[in-house]
This record gives structure tokens, sequence and C-alpha cells, in this order.
């Protein structure tokens, strides 16, 4: 039985390798599609490690800081430190835009505004220092491109980048840039200088806030306009021994605050900031697995079309039915391993060059090898079916 396969193969081993090659960059892709998905799992995963916060305090009556627009005053962050349980509390801002280089170039970033030495700032640097000053200075991921020393703009300034992290992303796989808190509230939250300009006449303008009798009231009004006291989140890590949700459940009494635990936040990332993406690359998986199982089905029937009086041959000796399916079968299973082996060695060696995170995980690639044979066993039955209705007088026809 292994002979009969075996020496088939070689008859037309060109024929067959090519097969296998094409076949391989199928499954290539599809290994690369379940990378993406896992990818962007472990991005949402990432964000929320890279955080090193417990508790997200954020906008009362939304999912943010992350998957919605969340704003609360930086002054919550005070009365969040004097709760029972509470560690640290820091603020901490997140604005995704495009930064532009010294030589003109830019890179799409998640600006992230952090208070040096409190929770959200990076974990470790494999380059130069954290921030030190209260402005002008960033830490950026290496996937930005940056180098220690080199100017990028944010908005109207332009920030020194003193240290390089890694792995630093936002759940959608954009890098990270770290600057000054009071920075990043500028840069996010207050407008440029020509609505600050048209602003200041609307309110001269205003009776209510331009009285005769009331000095003062229109400066301290303009001076509200020109600065900015929000954040989009307050980061909590907790002392040793506290849960969560009893930290969280005074936090949402009596702070008017929304506050989630790492579960919940994980929750909101992966189940449902994801989840379109999530199905669609299902969806994409399904169909790859169709065309997969079509292709193995036309090449290995047409394979055997042209064997039709081989294995006539095969009957009129006496080869019983069953070694005859079984050599299909092989050829069929051996056509699914060597596409296989190829699709695992493409998907590796093109996965760095995907602009988002891909990852390979041993269990997605055993996954992938079971489904492959399975998909070739079930293509080959057609070819089987086919064999078996041969006339053995075909072969002195």
């Amino acid at each position: 039985m292994i002979s009969l396969a075996g020496r088939d193969i070689l008859h037309g081993w060109g024929k067959f390798t090519l097969t296998g090659l094409g076949l391989g960059l199928l499954i290539g892709v599809t290994l690369s599609m379940a990378g993406i998905y896992r990818g962007m799992v472990d991005d949402a995963q990432a964000l929320l490690s890279n955080s090193g916060a417990d508790l997200w305090v954020v906008q009362k009556d939304t999912q943010g800081p992350y998957a919605e627009a969340s704003s609360i005053k930086d002054d919550v962050v005070r009365s969040v430190r004097g709760m029972p349980g509470v560690g640290q509390a820091a603020n901490v801002t997140y604005l995704t835009q495009q930064v532009q280089k010294t030589n003109g170039d830019e890179v799409r970033v998640m600006v992230v505004g952090i208070e040096p030495g409190q929770p959200g700032e990076p974990a470790y640097l494999i380059a130069g220092r954290q921030l030190t000053r209260n402005h002008y200075e960033a830490v950026a991921d290496i996937k930005t491109g940056f180098q220690l020393g080199e100017q990028m703009q944010v908005r109207r300034h332009n920030y020194t980048v003193v240290g390089l992290t890694q792995r630093m992303v936002s759940s959608g796989g954009d890098p990270m840039v770290f600057i000054p808190l009071k920075d990043a509230q500028e840069a996010q939250f207050l407008k440029d200088n020509d609505a600050i300009q048209n602003d200041r006449t609307r309110t001269a303008a205003n009776p209510a806030f331009n009285r005769p009798g009331v000095p003062g009231l229109l400066e301290a009004v303009q001076g509200l306009q020109t600065s900015s006291h929000n954040v989009n989140a307050v980061l909590v890590q907790l002392q040793p021994g506290w849960q969560p949700e009893r930290v969280a459940e005074p936090l949402r009494r009596w702070k008017h605050v929304q506050v989630f635990t790492r579960p919940e936040m994980q929750e909101i990332l992966v189940a449902k900031l994801i989840a379109n993406s999530a199905r669609q690359i299902g969806l994409f998986l399904a169909i790859l697995s169709v065309v997969s199982a079509a292709i193995v089905a036309f090449i290995i029937y047409t394979m055997t079309l042209g064997k039709i009086r081989e294995i006539a041959v095969l009957k009129l000796i006496g080869t019983r039915n069953r070694t005859i399916a079984c050599m299909i079968l092989q050829q069929a299973l051996g056509l699914g391993l060597i596409g296989f082996t190829v699709g695992k060695i493409v998907a590796t060696a093109w996965a760095p060059v995907f602009p988002k995170y891909v990852l390979l995980l041993p269990r997605d690639a055993a996954l992938g090898l079971l489904a492959t044979l399975l998909i070739c066993a079930l293509a080959s039955l057609l070819s089987i079916r086919m064999a078996l209705q041969i006339d053995p007088a075909e072969a002195i026809g």
C-alpha cells in the first residue's frame, strides 16, 4: 500500500511538489490570519499589563479610556489616593495621532501623558532613561522608528527622545510615545491659537462675563479657557492584600466615577473592542478552509483521473478496493503534509513584515496541522469513490 502511493508520487514528483507549494502558501495565509488575531489579543493584554494598574477610574457611564472617550478632572486623583486600599494613583491621558519627525515623515502613535515615577510609566527601557523633566521630553517605543536624541513634534511643541522602550502598544497596535502629563493635557484638550483668540472675543462680547461692576471676571473666565485640568483616567495600584472589587465599590458609590478592574477591562478590550475584527478573521479562516478543501479535492481528483488505466489494472490483478482507497488517501495526506510544512515556514518568515504584531502559537500550529490533514482526508473521498467505480475491463479496453 505504501509502495503504491510512494511510487506514484515519485513518478509525478514535480507536479506533486509544485502543488504542495501552492497549497502551502494558502495554508501560510491561514496561519498568518490566526496569528493576527492572536496578536490583537496580545496587544490588548500588553496594554493592560504595561499600565501597571489594578483599577481604572474613568468618567461615569463610559467604558473608557481605551474603548470610549473619557474625561475627568485631574484633582480626582487626590480623593482616590485617600481611599482605603489604594497604594498609588496617577493621572493619565491617551491620544492617538500622527507624530511628525524632523525629516518630515509622520508615524501614527498613541501619545500617553504620564506622571514620572507613577503608574502608567514604561515598565522597562532598552536604551536611555525615563522622563525627569516636566516638559518637552519623550520616551518612545522602538516601533516608532525614533532614535535617542531625535526630535518629534506633538501638536505645537517639539520633544526630545530621551528613552526607548519595547512592546508598548495600544489595543490597535499603534506604538506608544510617553510625554509629561501637563504637555499631554495641553496637546489633547487645549485649542489652537486662533480658536483661543475667537473664544476670547466671544467671551468679551458676552455681557454676562464682561460686567462693568465686576472687575477680574472676564480675565478669570478667559483663563479657564486657556488652561486644561482634564485627564482620561486615573490608574490605581492597590496595597498588598486588598481585593480590587472591595476598593472599586466605594469609589463608584462616593466619587461618582466608573471603576473597572483588570478582568473587566480585559473583557472590554477583547470581547467588545476587537469583537468585529475577530468575527471577520474567523469568517476569512472559514473561507480559506473551504477553498483549501476545494483545491485539494480538485488536485487529487485530477491525479486519479490520470491513473484510470493503472487503477483498472490493479483491480484486474485482484487488488482490493481498500488498498486502492488507502493509496489515494495517503497521497492526499502527503500533499497536506507538504503544504503545511511550507505554510508554517512562510508564515514564520513573513510574520515580522506585517505592520501589526503577528503571534504564531504552537497550539495554533498543531490545530492547523490536524485541520489540514482532516481537510485533505475529506477532499480525497470524491476521488476514492470515483476510483472504486472504475471497471477492470478498462485495463484492456
